[in-house]
């Protein structure tokens, strides 16, 4: 019976659709590779391509232009600023605490020498430290910057506030970002001065951008990277800290060393105190 059974099953002649229809499936995944080839065929898409260079496009024109819009007051606190950098690398600075690594002056003093040089200059300026809770969309955390306060002539305004971020471009920066990515980051300038409004614009085009070129090399958007993480840096609230007294001295004239209180030179020819 057996026998019987494996020559019928031989002999047997299957319809051609049969073959058709699992011509595919054999074990090899070329079902799945044809469907991969077909979805980059999709990516390669000449209509696709040129909506992704639209895109791109758009987004460097709009951070131009958001960048390219400053006010007298910005102009002129960026211009100061960008003077006070240029003084401080050529002259070389340094300062005490253990923070500074190698390149001879620590992110907060920095900020604490180019917030006192904005004084010397009649501004209002000080070292500002933002924290905000957590979420569930995003983590908690701080972030310390600079920023100008400036009166306004309007009084139902307010007072006006210049933001200052000395390492702006580095904040937006990603590993493994795309080249399209990459270009939009490097039209962000090195050093932000300007108005909440613009750095509200500012960090609403970056992130939308951020969260597209993600998207497509299919990556997982972090919480620190999404808007609200990033706008919480600078636009949530924060405490203004006062100045600790002067960190910073020039390579040239080192480290000037604090004088300090010893037992061994304390003055022992001091005047006696009879206890009754």
């Amino acid at each position: 019976m057996v026998m019987e059974f494996l020559e019928e099953r031989e002999t047997k002649v299957w319809p051609a659709s049969f073959f058709a229809n699992n011509s595919s499936d054999d074990g090899d995944g070329d079902g799945d590779d044809d469907e991969d080839e077909h979805g980059e065929e999709q990516q390669q898409d000449p209509a696709s391509l040129a909506e992704k260079k639209a895109f791109w496009e758009t987004q460097i024109q709009l951070i131009k232009e958001a960048m390219s819009r400053s006010s007298s007051l910005e102009t002129r606190i960026r211009m100061e600023t960008e003077k006070s950098l240029r003084k401080l690398r050529d002259d070389g600075v340094l300062c005490p605490c253990l923070n500074r690594g190698n390149t001879g002056c620590c992110r907060n003093c920095l900020m604490n020498c180019i917030s006192d040089r904005l004084k010397e200059a009649g501004y209002n300026s000080a070292l500002c430290r933002s924290k905000w809770r957590r979420s569930p969309d995003i983590p908690s955390g701080e972030h310390s910057y600079i920023d100008v306060v400036m009166d306004s002539k309007n009084e139902k305004r307010g007072p006006i506030r210049v933001l200052i971020e000395l390492n702006f471009r580095a904040e937006f920066e990603m590993a493994r970002a795309s080249e399209d990515y990459n270009m939009l980051v490097n039209c962000v300038p090195e050093v932000f001065v300007g108005k909440t409004e613009k750095l509200r614009n500012v960090i609403k085009i970056m992130c939308g951008a951020a969260k597209k070129c993600l998207k497509d090399n299919k990556m997982h958007m972090a919480p620190w990277r999404k808007q609200k993480y990033m706008q919480s840096k600078w636009l949530s609230a924060c405490e203004r800290m006062p100045r600790p007294g002067p960190v910073l001295q020039t390579a040239v004239s080192g480290r000037q060393s604090k004088p300090r209180a010893s037992m061994l030179t304390f003055d022992l020819h001091c005047t006696a105190v009879e206890v009754v």
